[in-house]
């Protein structure tokens, strides 16, 4: 665990659609304590996360308070046609109605954390979002949500979130990418502020950088796959990486990174492989 009840790694269910239950048990099963969900039919199945743990919790000894259980609230225009809330309604009353939705969906009367989606403008923070923020802020006062997050956020937005919120996010989620110096500037920014930076898509956003020659080296020197090599490597930089992986080998050997530790200029190297010929 990072931090209090913060696991090491998540395992994210974007995508898996009617493989969701099956792959959340063998996630959990390979040893993962940290799941990942969003309540958009659009691009997550949430509802199988649910059954996924209850049939873990009554076959594996494994307990809620073992589980580290995020979930997200997204505006209807990143949802499909199966939307969680009357989107007619306030922006209060949809998370409201969207977060109650999800506690049902995943049989748990809280959760460890709780992310706006997403702002509702890609290049500023909004009234919209100051609303959102405001209800998801009650609903961790109210003991629902142990922490707040958000996704998908730029640097000048994320300032403006902490200029106003009462409760600070502890969570960014953000797609990682290598020619961003791996979203640097906003991983120093949530470092300075006591926030965790979660990176998703760290091996498909960054396919092309992931052939450089010297990572074959690293993988070689160290026996570990380039996918374990970058995780590790996104961990020491104080990341929380992300995996969606369907193959259980992956699984048990992404949770197997902690065995071995790169050095101060591998990870230089890796931080800047965009700009390394």
């Amino acid at each position: 665990m990072m931090d209090m009840d913060v696991p090491a790694f998540i395992y994210g269910t974007a995508w898996k659609e009617k493989r969701t239950s099956e792959l959340v048990e063998l996630a959990l099963t390979a040893g993962f304590r940290g799941i990942d969900t969003a309540n958009q039919r659009k691009h997550y199945y949430e509802e199988g996360v649910g059954y996924a743990l209850q049939q873990s919790y009554k076959k594996s000894g494994i307990s809620r308070d073992d589980i580290f259980l995020q979930s997200k609230f997204t505006y209807a225009h990143g949802q499909d046609h199966r939307k969680p809330y009357d989107d007619t309604a306030s922006l209060t009353t949809q998370v409201q109605q969207s977060f109650a939705n999800s506690l049902e969906h995943l049989n748990t009367d809280y959760l460890n954390s709780y992310i706006l989606h997403g702002p509702y403008y890609q290049y500023h923070f909004s009234d919209e979002d100051k609303e959102v923020w405001s209800k998801m802020e009650s609903l961790h006062k109210d003991g629902k949500v142990k922490h707040l997050g958000i996704s998908n956020v730029s640097y000048e937005q994320l300032t403006e979130l902490l200029s106003f919120a009462s409760v600070k996010p502890k969570f960014v989620q953000n797609r990682c990418f290598a020619r961003l110096l791996w979203d640097k500037q906003i991983r120093n920014h949530c470092q300075a502020n006591g926030i965790i930076y979660q990176g998703f898509s760290l091996l498909t956003a960054n396919q092309y950088e992931l052939r450089h020659p010297e990572l074959e080296n690293l993988s070689k020197k160290y026996e570990k796959s380039i996918e374990q090599i970058i995780f590790r490597f996104s961990q020491q930089v104080g990341m929380l990486p992300l995996t969606g992986t369907s193959n259980a080998d992956h699984m048990k050997a992404d949770l197997a990174i902690n065995q071995f530790r790169l050095n101060d200029d591998e990870i230089n190297f890796i931080e800047n492989i965009a700009f390394t010929s």
